[in-house]
Protein backbone atom coordinates (compact mmCIF):
# COMPACT_ATOMS: atom_id res chain seq x y z
CA UNK A 1 0.00 0.00 0.00
CA UNK A 2 1.34 3.26 -0.89
CA UNK A 3 -0.16 6.92 0.41
CA UNK A 4 1.05 10.25 -0.85
CA UNK A 5 0.79 13.90 0.82
CA UNK A 6 1.96 16.47 -1.15
CA UNK A 7 4.01 18.95 -0.22
CA UNK A 8 2.90 22.48 -0.44
CA UNK A 9 5.47 23.08 -2.79
CA UNK A 10 3.77 20.54 -4.75
CA UNK A 11 0.56 22.54 -4.19
CA UNK A 12 1.67 25.67 -5.08
CA UNK A 13 3.20 24.27 -8.72
CA UNK A 14 -0.63 23.32 -8.98
CA UNK A 15 -2.10 26.43 -8.59
CA UNK A 16 0.47 27.92 -11.23
CA UNK A 17 -0.27 25.61 -13.69
CA UNK A 18 -4.34 25.74 -13.72
CA UNK A 19 -4.02 29.16 -15.43
CA UNK A 20 -1.84 27.30 -18.09
CA UNK A 21 -4.09 24.31 -18.16
CA UNK A 22 -6.91 26.62 -19.07
CA UNK A 23 -4.71 28.39 -21.95
CA UNK A 24 -3.83 24.54 -23.09
CA UNK A 25 -7.45 23.77 -22.94
CA UNK A 26 -8.80 27.23 -24.87
CA UNK A 27 -6.40 26.21 -27.45
CA UNK A 28 -7.73 23.25 -28.01
CA UNK A 29 -11.41 24.20 -28.31
CA UNK A 30 -10.60 26.79 -30.52
CA UNK A 31 -8.48 24.70 -32.70
CA UNK A 32 -11.22 21.79 -33.24
CA UNK A 33 -13.32 23.46 -36.13
CA UNK A 34 -16.36 21.02 -35.42
CA UNK A 35 -16.60 22.46 -31.83
CA UNK A 36 -16.60 26.10 -33.10
CA UNK A 37 -18.64 25.44 -35.76
CA UNK A 38 -21.40 23.47 -33.27
CA UNK A 39 -21.48 27.11 -31.08
CA UNK A 40 -21.59 29.28 -33.72
CA UNK A 41 -24.86 26.60 -35.45
CA UNK A 42 -26.40 27.38 -32.11
CA UNK A 43 -26.22 30.78 -32.48
CA UNK A 44 -27.18 30.97 -35.78
CA UNK A 45 -30.54 28.03 -35.88
CA UNK A 46 -32.08 30.33 -32.56
CA UNK A 47 -31.85 33.93 -33.85
CA UNK A 48 -32.78 32.46 -37.16
CA UNK A 49 -35.98 30.52 -35.33
CA UNK A 50 -36.82 33.64 -33.31
CA UNK A 51 -36.34 36.25 -36.05
CA UNK A 52 -39.16 33.92 -38.05
CA UNK A 53 -41.18 34.17 -35.48
CA UNK A 54 -41.24 37.62 -34.98
CA UNK A 55 -41.19 38.20 -38.20
CA UNK A 56 -44.43 36.38 -39.05
CA UNK A 57 -46.41 37.48 -36.17
CA UNK A 58 -49.07 39.59 -36.85
CA UNK A 59 -51.27 40.80 -34.11
CA UNK A 60 -54.98 42.52 -34.79
CA UNK A 61 -57.72 43.84 -32.51
CA UNK A 62 -61.12 43.24 -34.25
CA UNK A 63 -63.91 45.40 -33.63
CA UNK A 64 -67.50 46.48 -34.47
CA UNK A 65 -65.53 48.74 -37.25
CA UNK A 66 -63.53 46.02 -38.73
CA UNK A 67 -59.55 44.69 -38.30
CA UNK A 68 -56.76 47.05 -37.25
CA UNK A 69 -53.72 47.74 -35.12
CA UNK A 70 -54.44 47.00 -31.51
CA UNK A 71 -53.75 49.96 -29.08
CA UNK A 72 -50.79 50.29 -26.57
CA UNK A 73 -51.73 47.94 -23.56
CA UNK A 74 -53.17 49.73 -20.66
CA UNK A 75 -50.58 49.43 -17.89
CA UNK A 76 -51.04 49.35 -14.03
CA UNK A 77 -48.65 51.87 -11.42
CA UNK A 78 -45.47 50.06 -11.90
CA UNK A 79 -45.81 49.74 -15.41
CA UNK A 80 -47.17 45.85 -15.97
CA UNK A 81 -49.77 45.39 -18.86
CA UNK A 82 -53.59 44.97 -17.23
CA UNK A 83 -56.91 44.44 -17.25
CA UNK A 84 -59.19 47.03 -15.70
CA UNK A 85 -63.05 46.33 -16.43
CA UNK A 86 -65.95 45.71 -13.63
CA UNK A 87 -69.24 46.99 -12.58
CA UNK A 88 -68.68 49.24 -9.87
CA UNK A 89 -71.31 51.09 -6.94
CA UNK A 90 -69.84 53.38 -5.62
CA UNK A 91 -69.47 57.03 -3.54
CA UNK A 92 -66.93 59.28 -2.59
CA UNK A 93 -64.87 59.35 0.35
CA UNK A 94 -63.28 62.20 1.25
CA UNK A 95 -60.27 61.92 3.97
CA UNK A 96 -60.79 58.94 5.76
CA UNK A 97 -63.14 56.18 6.17
CA UNK A 98 -64.59 52.84 5.81
CA UNK A 99 -67.18 50.33 4.17
CA UNK A 100 -68.32 46.77 5.27
CA UNK A 101 -71.00 44.11 4.00
CA UNK A 102 -72.32 40.92 3.56
CA UNK A 103 -71.49 39.38 0.30
CA UNK A 104 -73.99 36.41 0.40
CA UNK A 105 -74.09 34.95 -3.17
CA UNK A 106 -72.03 34.76 -5.80
CA UNK A 107 -73.67 33.22 -9.21
CA UNK A 108 -72.80 33.50 -12.93
CA UNK A 109 -72.85 32.55 -16.61
CA UNK A 110 -70.21 31.26 -18.72
CA UNK A 111 -69.39 30.20 -22.13
CA UNK A 112 -68.23 26.69 -22.54
CA UNK A 113 -67.22 24.90 -26.26
CA UNK A 114 -70.53 24.54 -28.51
CA UNK A 115 -72.02 21.33 -28.46
CA UNK A 116 -73.81 21.88 -31.71
CA UNK A 117 -71.93 23.95 -34.12
CA UNK A 118 -73.00 27.59 -34.02
CA UNK A 119 -75.23 27.13 -30.95
CA UNK A 120 -73.75 29.26 -28.41
CA UNK A 121 -73.54 26.83 -24.85
CA UNK A 122 -73.95 29.11 -22.21
CA UNK A 123 -73.87 27.23 -18.62
CA UNK A 124 -74.33 28.20 -15.06
CA UNK A 125 -71.18 28.51 -13.06
CA UNK A 126 -68.72 30.77 -11.99
CA UNK A 127 -64.73 30.85 -12.88
CA UNK A 128 -62.07 30.39 -10.46
CA UNK A 129 -60.97 33.97 -10.29
CA UNK A 130 -64.24 35.57 -10.70
CA UNK A 131 -64.39 38.39 -7.77
CA UNK A 132 -66.84 40.09 -5.65
CA UNK A 133 -66.47 42.45 -2.67
CA UNK A 134 -65.11 45.81 -1.97
CA UNK A 135 -63.06 48.41 -3.50
CA UNK A 136 -61.21 51.78 -2.93
CA UNK A 137 -59.41 53.56 -6.05
CA UNK A 138 -57.84 56.50 -6.60
CA UNK A 139 -60.25 57.30 -9.49
CA UNK A 140 -62.59 55.64 -12.47
CA UNK A 141 -59.77 56.20 -14.86
CA UNK A 142 -58.67 52.91 -15.99
CA UNK A 143 -55.09 51.91 -14.52
CA UNK A 144 -55.46 54.30 -11.12
CA UNK A 145 -53.60 52.78 -7.90
CA UNK A 146 -56.40 50.62 -5.75
CA UNK A 147 -56.84 48.43 -3.33
CA UNK A 148 -59.73 45.25 -2.71
CA UNK A 149 -61.00 42.96 -0.56
CA UNK A 150 -63.08 40.36 -2.00
CA UNK A 151 -64.32 36.88 -2.07
CA UNK A 152 -63.41 34.82 -5.43
CA UNK A 153 -65.09 31.74 -7.69
CA UNK A 154 -62.92 29.44 -6.18
CA UNK A 155 -59.55 30.87 -4.39
CA UNK A 156 -61.26 32.22 -0.95
CA UNK A 157 -61.19 35.67 0.25
CA UNK A 158 -58.09 37.39 -1.47
CA UNK A 159 -56.97 40.77 -0.78
CA UNK A 160 -55.23 42.45 -4.07
CA UNK A 161 -53.81 46.01 -4.90
CA UNK A 162 -52.53 47.66 -8.06
CA UNK A 163 -53.12 44.58 -10.25
CA UNK A 164 -50.25 42.47 -9.58
CA UNK A 165 -50.23 42.23 -5.45
CA UNK A 166 -52.66 39.21 -4.20
CA UNK A 167 -52.72 38.03 -0.58
CA UNK A 168 -54.87 35.07 0.34
CA UNK A 169 -57.28 35.00 3.26
CA UNK A 170 -59.57 32.40 4.35
CA UNK A 171 -61.88 29.95 2.49
CA UNK A 172 -65.38 31.18 1.54
CA UNK A 173 -67.90 29.09 4.00
CA UNK A 174 -71.25 30.29 3.31
CA UNK A 175 -71.99 34.01 3.80
CA UNK A 176 -68.95 36.61 4.44
CA UNK A 177 -68.35 39.71 5.75
CA UNK A 178 -65.88 42.26 4.23
CA UNK A 179 -64.81 45.60 5.47
CA UNK A 180 -62.25 47.88 3.77
CA UNK A 181 -60.62 51.05 5.70
CA UNK A 182 -58.55 53.91 4.26
CA UNK A 183 -56.66 55.81 6.45
CA UNK A 184 -54.38 58.27 4.66
CA UNK A 185 -52.35 56.16 1.98
CA UNK A 186 -53.08 52.94 4.24
CA UNK A 187 -55.68 50.51 3.18
CA UNK A 188 -56.56 47.63 5.41
CA UNK A 189 -59.10 45.01 4.55
CA UNK A 190 -60.98 42.66 6.62
CA UNK A 191 -62.96 39.27 6.85
CA UNK A 192 -65.39 37.92 9.01
CA UNK A 193 -68.08 34.72 9.52
CA UNK A 194 -70.74 36.49 11.78
CA UNK A 195 -70.11 40.11 11.63
CA UNK A 196 -68.51 40.70 14.73
CA UNK A 197 -65.36 39.00 15.04
CA UNK A 198 -62.98 40.86 12.39
CA UNK A 199 -59.63 39.14 10.91
CA UNK A 200 -57.14 41.32 8.87
CA UNK A 201 -56.45 39.83 5.99
CA UNK A 202 -53.62 42.47 4.83
CA UNK A 203 -52.88 46.28 4.52
CA UNK A 204 -51.40 47.93 1.99
CA UNK A 205 -49.89 51.16 1.55
CA UNK A 206 -51.14 53.06 -1.88
CA UNK A 207 -49.14 55.88 -2.52
CA UNK A 208 -50.22 59.49 -3.10
CA UNK A 209 -53.82 58.83 -2.53
CA UNK A 210 -56.03 61.90 -2.96
CA UNK A 211 -57.66 63.42 -0.66
CA UNK A 212 -60.96 62.43 -2.40
CA UNK A 213 -61.12 58.66 -3.43
CA UNK A 214 -63.89 56.30 -4.29
CA UNK A 215 -65.03 53.41 -2.04
CA UNK A 216 -67.73 51.11 -2.74
CA UNK A 217 -69.23 47.39 -3.98
CA UNK A 218 -67.80 45.96 -7.54
CA UNK A 219 -68.08 42.54 -9.53
CA UNK A 220 -65.78 41.74 -12.41
CA UNK A 221 -65.35 37.91 -14.08
CA UNK A 222 -62.45 37.31 -16.27
CA UNK A 223 -63.29 34.95 -19.34
CA UNK A 224 -63.21 30.83 -19.07
CA UNK A 225 -60.42 29.54 -20.61
CA UNK A 226 -60.16 27.44 -23.66
CA UNK A 227 -56.97 26.23 -24.40
CA UNK A 228 -55.04 29.79 -24.99
CA UNK A 229 -58.25 32.13 -25.46
CA UNK A 230 -61.13 33.31 -23.30
CA UNK A 231 -64.89 33.09 -23.75
CA UNK A 232 -67.47 35.20 -21.90
CA UNK A 233 -68.04 34.89 -18.53
CA UNK A 234 -69.84 36.71 -16.02
CA UNK A 235 -70.70 37.01 -11.97
CA UNK A 236 -73.58 37.87 -10.04
CA UNK A 237 -72.70 38.39 -6.07
CA UNK A 238 -75.49 39.85 -3.71
CA UNK A 239 -74.39 42.80 -0.75
CA UNK A 240 -76.91 43.49 2.41
CA UNK A 241 -76.10 45.04 5.58
CA UNK A 242 -73.77 47.52 4.05
CA UNK A 243 -72.57 50.51 5.90
CA UNK A 244 -70.30 53.39 5.20
CA UNK A 245 -68.60 55.90 7.00
CA UNK A 246 -66.86 58.95 5.98
CA UNK A 247 -68.91 59.07 2.86
CA UNK A 248 -72.58 59.96 2.94
CA UNK A 249 -73.48 60.94 -0.79
CA UNK A 250 -75.52 58.78 -3.34
CA UNK A 251 -74.68 55.47 -5.02
CA UNK A 252 -73.27 56.17 -8.40
CA UNK A 253 -72.84 53.23 -10.99
CA UNK A 254 -70.37 53.18 -13.47
CA UNK A 255 -69.25 50.23 -15.67
CA UNK A 256 -65.98 50.86 -16.17
CA UNK A 257 -64.31 49.26 -18.99
CA UNK A 258 -67.38 48.40 -20.91
CA UNK A 259 -67.06 48.59 -24.53
CA UNK A 260 -70.07 50.12 -27.35
CA UNK A 261 -71.47 46.95 -29.72
CA UNK A 262 -72.42 47.18 -33.41
CA UNK A 263 -74.34 50.12 -33.11
CA UNK A 264 -71.77 52.34 -31.39
CA UNK A 265 -74.41 53.03 -28.60
CA UNK A 266 -75.53 49.76 -27.34
CA UNK A 267 -73.13 48.18 -24.31
CA UNK A 268 -71.31 44.78 -25.23
CA UNK A 269 -71.58 42.40 -22.19
CA UNK A 270 -72.31 45.25 -20.07
CA UNK A 271 -72.22 44.90 -15.99
CA UNK A 272 -75.37 46.38 -14.09
CA UNK A 273 -76.96 46.52 -10.38
CA UNK A 274 -80.61 45.48 -9.28
CA UNK A 275 -82.21 46.59 -5.98
CA UNK A 276 -83.80 44.10 -4.20
CA UNK A 277 -85.29 45.57 -0.64
CA UNK A 278 -82.03 46.18 1.12
CA UNK A 279 -79.85 44.20 -1.08
CA UNK A 280 -78.14 45.02 -3.90
CA UNK A 281 -77.34 42.48 -6.70
CA UNK A 282 -74.15 43.30 -8.42
CA UNK A 283 -73.16 41.84 -12.19
CA UNK A 284 -70.03 42.19 -14.08
CA UNK A 285 -67.81 40.97 -16.71
CA UNK A 286 -63.71 41.77 -17.04
CA UNK A 287 -60.96 41.42 -15.01
CA UNK A 288 -58.83 43.68 -12.25
CA UNK A 289 -55.61 42.14 -12.70
CA UNK A 290 -52.33 41.21 -14.97
CA UNK A 291 -52.88 41.14 -18.65
CA UNK A 292 -50.80 37.98 -19.40
CA UNK A 293 -51.84 37.24 -22.70
CA UNK A 294 -54.26 40.57 -23.47
CA UNK A 295 -51.45 42.41 -22.97
CA UNK A 296 -49.43 41.37 -26.46
CA UNK A 297 -46.39 39.50 -27.56
CA UNK A 298 -43.78 38.77 -24.90
CA UNK A 299 -40.49 39.06 -25.71
CA UNK A 300 -39.03 35.76 -25.04
CA UNK A 301 -41.25 34.55 -27.66
CA UNK A 302 -37.85 35.20 -29.58
CA UNK A 303 -36.31 32.63 -27.53
CA UNK A 304 -38.57 29.72 -28.48
CA UNK A 305 -35.89 28.43 -30.39
CA UNK A 306 -33.71 27.87 -27.61
CA UNK A 307 -33.86 25.22 -26.72
CA UNK A 308 -33.13 23.56 -30.58
CA UNK A 309 -29.90 25.90 -30.46
CA UNK A 310 -28.94 24.06 -27.08
CA UNK A 311 -28.35 20.71 -28.51
CA UNK A 312 -25.24 21.89 -30.43
CA UNK A 313 -24.20 23.59 -27.81
CA UNK A 314 -25.21 20.02 -25.64
CA UNK A 315 -22.85 18.04 -28.39
CA UNK A 316 -20.11 19.98 -28.04
CA UNK A 317 -19.60 20.03 -24.88
CA UNK A 318 -20.11 16.56 -24.12
CA UNK A 319 -17.59 15.83 -27.23
CA UNK A 320 -15.34 18.29 -25.81
CA UNK A 321 -14.30 15.79 -22.78
CA UNK A 322 -15.12 12.26 -24.42
CA UNK A 323 -12.54 13.32 -27.69
CA UNK A 324 -9.69 12.81 -25.23
CA UNK A 325 -11.22 10.63 -23.30
CA UNK A 326 -11.25 8.09 -26.45
CA UNK A 327 -7.66 8.81 -26.68
CA UNK A 328 -6.61 8.20 -23.61
CA UNK A 329 -5.54 11.56 -22.22
CA UNK A 330 -7.61 11.24 -19.26
CA UNK A 331 -7.39 8.55 -16.66
CA UNK A 332 -4.80 8.22 -13.59
CA UNK A 333 -2.11 11.28 -14.51
CA UNK A 334 1.32 10.29 -14.86
CA UNK A 335 4.01 12.13 -12.79
CA UNK A 336 4.09 14.94 -15.81
CA UNK A 337 0.14 15.39 -16.35
CA UNK A 338 -2.60 17.46 -14.62
CA UNK A 339 -5.10 15.48 -12.35
CA UNK A 340 -7.89 14.45 -14.13
CA UNK A 341 -10.27 16.67 -11.49
CA UNK A 342 -7.79 19.57 -12.16
CA UNK A 343 -8.45 19.25 -16.51
CA UNK A 344 -12.30 18.72 -15.85
CA UNK A 345 -12.43 22.44 -14.04
CA UNK A 346 -10.29 23.49 -16.68
CA UNK A 347 -12.63 22.00 -19.53
CA UNK A 348 -15.46 23.24 -17.48
CA UNK A 349 -14.60 26.49 -17.37
CA UNK A 350 -13.70 26.77 -21.10
CA UNK A 351 -16.97 24.99 -22.20
CA UNK A 352 -18.88 27.20 -19.72
CA UNK A 353 -17.48 30.14 -20.71
CA UNK A 354 -17.42 29.70 -24.16
CA UNK A 355 -21.25 28.97 -24.02
CA UNK A 356 -21.83 32.00 -22.03
CA UNK A 357 -20.07 33.90 -25.00
CA UNK A 358 -22.40 31.86 -27.64
CA UNK A 359 -25.90 32.26 -25.25
CA UNK A 360 -24.88 35.95 -25.03
CA UNK A 361 -24.41 36.56 -28.85
CA UNK A 362 -27.81 34.56 -29.29
CA UNK A 363 -30.10 36.70 -26.86
CA UNK A 364 -28.30 39.74 -27.29
CA UNK A 365 -29.06 39.58 -31.41
CA UNK A 366 -32.58 38.04 -31.23
CA UNK A 367 -34.21 39.53 -27.91
CA UNK A 368 -33.56 43.32 -28.97
CA UNK A 369 -34.01 42.82 -33.30
CA UNK A 370 -37.15 40.44 -32.67
CA UNK A 371 -38.93 43.53 -30.47
CA UNK A 372 -37.74 45.97 -33.48
CA UNK A 373 -39.53 43.55 -35.90
CA UNK A 374 -42.59 43.01 -33.89
CA UNK A 375 -42.99 47.10 -33.49
CA UNK A 376 -42.45 47.86 -37.16
CA UNK A 377 -44.88 45.27 -38.09
CA UNK A 378 -47.75 47.18 -35.28
CA UNK A 379 -47.77 44.53 -32.87
CA UNK A 380 -49.00 44.61 -29.41
CA UNK A 381 -46.10 43.57 -27.47
CA UNK A 382 -46.28 43.43 -23.47
CA UNK A 383 -44.03 46.09 -21.90
CA UNK A 384 -41.01 45.63 -20.81
CA UNK A 385 -38.22 47.02 -18.85
CA UNK A 386 -34.94 47.82 -19.60
CA UNK A 387 -33.53 45.81 -16.32
CA UNK A 388 -35.57 42.70 -17.86
CA UNK A 389 -34.96 42.93 -21.43
CA UNK A 390 -30.98 42.43 -19.57
CA UNK A 391 -31.95 39.85 -17.46
CA UNK A 392 -33.66 38.09 -20.06
CA UNK A 393 -30.40 38.73 -22.34
CA UNK A 394 -27.99 37.49 -19.77
CA UNK A 395 -29.98 34.86 -18.18
CA UNK A 396 -29.83 32.85 -21.34
CA UNK A 397 -26.28 33.42 -21.61
CA UNK A 398 -26.00 31.94 -18.10
CA UNK A 399 -28.64 28.83 -18.87
CA UNK A 400 -26.73 28.20 -22.21
CA UNK A 401 -23.65 28.42 -19.61
CA UNK A 402 -24.99 26.13 -17.12
CA UNK A 403 -25.88 23.04 -19.54
CA UNK A 404 -22.88 23.16 -21.19
CA UNK A 405 -20.92 22.50 -18.22
CA UNK A 406 -24.02 20.04 -17.51
CA UNK A 407 -23.42 18.00 -19.99
CA UNK A 408 -19.53 18.11 -19.24
CA UNK A 409 -19.92 16.56 -16.28
CA UNK A 410 -22.38 13.80 -17.62
CA UNK A 411 -19.76 13.16 -19.96
CA UNK A 412 -16.99 12.47 -17.30
CA UNK A 413 -19.67 10.04 -15.50
CA UNK A 414 -20.62 7.97 -18.22
CA UNK A 415 -17.55 8.21 -20.33
CA UNK A 416 -19.98 7.37 -23.65
CA UNK A 417 -20.72 10.45 -26.12
CA UNK A 418 -24.42 9.14 -27.55
CA UNK A 419 -24.79 8.22 -23.94
CA UNK A 420 -23.67 11.74 -22.39
CA UNK A 421 -25.66 13.61 -25.12
CA UNK A 422 -29.05 11.19 -24.78
CA UNK A 423 -28.87 12.39 -21.09
CA UNK A 424 -28.55 15.82 -21.51
CA UNK A 425 -30.84 16.24 -24.28
CA UNK A 426 -33.49 13.79 -21.98
CA UNK A 427 -33.09 16.43 -19.23
CA UNK A 428 -32.82 19.77 -20.57
CA UNK A 429 -34.20 19.84 -23.91
CA UNK A 430 -37.13 17.37 -23.82
CA UNK A 431 -38.57 18.96 -20.63
CA UNK A 432 -38.70 22.61 -22.57
CA UNK A 433 -40.52 21.06 -25.98
CA UNK A 434 -42.98 19.66 -24.22
CA UNK A 435 -43.71 22.69 -22.11
CA UNK A 436 -43.65 24.03 -25.10
CA UNK A 437 -46.70 21.54 -26.30
CA UNK A 438 -48.21 22.34 -22.63
CA UNK A 439 -47.57 18.70 -21.51
CA UNK A 440 -46.13 18.34 -18.50
CA UNK A 441 -45.06 21.71 -17.47
CA UNK A 442 -44.25 20.79 -13.95
CA UNK A 443 -40.95 19.08 -15.18
CA UNK A 444 -40.14 22.84 -15.51
CA UNK A 445 -39.71 22.60 -11.71
CA UNK A 446 -37.51 19.37 -11.25
CA UNK A 447 -35.41 19.22 -14.14
CA UNK A 448 -32.43 21.26 -15.82
CA UNK A 449 -34.79 22.88 -18.14
CA UNK A 450 -35.83 24.91 -15.13
CA UNK A 451 -33.83 27.44 -15.76
CA UNK A 452 -35.50 28.55 -18.93
CA UNK A 453 -37.59 30.30 -16.53
CA UNK A 454 -34.65 32.96 -16.75
CA UNK A 455 -36.38 34.35 -20.10
CA UNK A 456 -39.52 34.69 -18.79
CA UNK A 457 -40.48 38.52 -19.64
CA UNK A 458 -43.96 38.94 -18.51
CA UNK A 459 -44.26 37.32 -14.27
CA UNK A 460 -46.31 33.97 -13.70
CA UNK A 461 -49.27 35.50 -11.76
CA UNK A 462 -50.86 33.01 -9.18
CA UNK A 463 -54.11 35.17 -9.32
CA UNK A 464 -54.33 34.78 -13.05
CA UNK A 465 -55.82 31.71 -15.22
CA UNK A 466 -53.57 30.97 -18.00
CA UNK A 467 -52.90 28.24 -20.25
CA UNK A 468 -50.31 26.02 -18.74
CA UNK A 469 -47.64 26.27 -21.50
CA UNK A 470 -44.54 28.54 -22.31
CA UNK A 471 -46.71 29.84 -25.63
CA UNK A 472 -49.24 31.02 -22.93
CA UNK A 473 -46.49 32.27 -21.30
CA UNK A 474 -46.65 29.93 -18.14
CA UNK A 475 -43.61 29.11 -16.15
CA UNK A 476 -43.85 27.10 -13.01
CA UNK A 477 -40.66 28.88 -11.18
CA UNK A 478 -39.53 32.49 -10.97
CA UNK A 479 -36.80 33.53 -13.16
CA UNK A 480 -33.79 32.92 -10.72
CA UNK A 481 -35.34 29.92 -9.12
CA UNK A 482 -35.62 28.35 -12.29
CA UNK A 483 -32.07 29.09 -13.19
CA UNK A 484 -30.98 27.94 -9.81
CA UNK A 485 -32.52 24.47 -10.26
CA UNK A 486 -30.00 24.25 -13.76
CA UNK A 487 -26.79 25.40 -12.34
CA UNK A 488 -27.58 22.85 -9.34
CA UNK A 489 -28.05 19.63 -11.30
CA UNK A 490 -24.32 21.67 -13.16
CA UNK A 491 -22.40 21.37 -10.16
CA UNK A 492 -23.91 18.35 -8.75
CA UNK A 493 -22.58 16.68 -12.24
CA UNK A 494 -19.22 18.19 -12.40
CA UNK A 495 -19.11 17.70 -8.47
CA UNK A 496 -19.81 14.06 -8.18
CA UNK A 497 -17.38 13.64 -11.93
CA UNK A 498 -14.40 15.30 -10.07
CA UNK A 499 -14.70 12.92 -6.72
CA UNK A 500 -15.50 9.91 -8.66
CA UNK A 501 -12.05 10.72 -10.80
CA UNK A 502 -10.14 11.76 -7.40
CA UNK A 503 -11.08 8.23 -5.76
CA UNK A 504 -9.56 6.96 -9.35
CA UNK A 505 -6.12 8.50 -8.35
CA UNK A 506 -5.73 7.88 -4.73
CA UNK A 507 -6.54 4.06 -5.50
CA UNK A 508 -4.26 3.71 -8.36
CA UNK A 509 -0.28 3.24 -7.83
CA UNK A 510 0.65 5.44 -10.10
CA UNK A 511 -1.46 8.32 -8.52
CA UNK A 512 0.85 8.69 -5.77
CA UNK A 513 2.94 10.89 -8.22
CA UNK A 514 2.21 13.46 -9.01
Amino acid sequence: MSSFTPHRSSRRAGRDRFPHLLRAEWAKFRSARGWVLAMAASVLVTVSLGLLVAGGARSTCVTWQGEGPCPAPLVGPDGTAVRDKYYFVHQPLKRNGSIAARVSDMTGQMRLPDAVPGVRNVKEGVVPWAKAGLLVRQSLTQGTPYAAVMITGSHGVRMQHNFTHDVAGGPVQGPRWLRLTRSGDTVTGYESGDGKTWREVSTVELTELPETVEIGLFATSPGVLWEMAKAFAQTTATFDQITLQGANGSWQRDDVGVSLGPDGKTLHHPGGVVESGDKLLVTGVGDIGPATVEGGLRADLMLIGGGVGLILVLVAAVTFYTAEHRRGLIGTPLPAEPRPARLLAAKAVVVGAVAFVAGLGTSGVVVPVGLAMLRANQNLIQPITLGTELRVIVGYAALTAAAAVLALGLAALVKRAIVAIGLAIALVVVPYLLAIAGLAPWLLMITPAAGFAITQSVPTFAHVDVDPSLIGGYYPLPPWAGLTVTCGYAALALGVATAVHRRKVFRSPRGAET
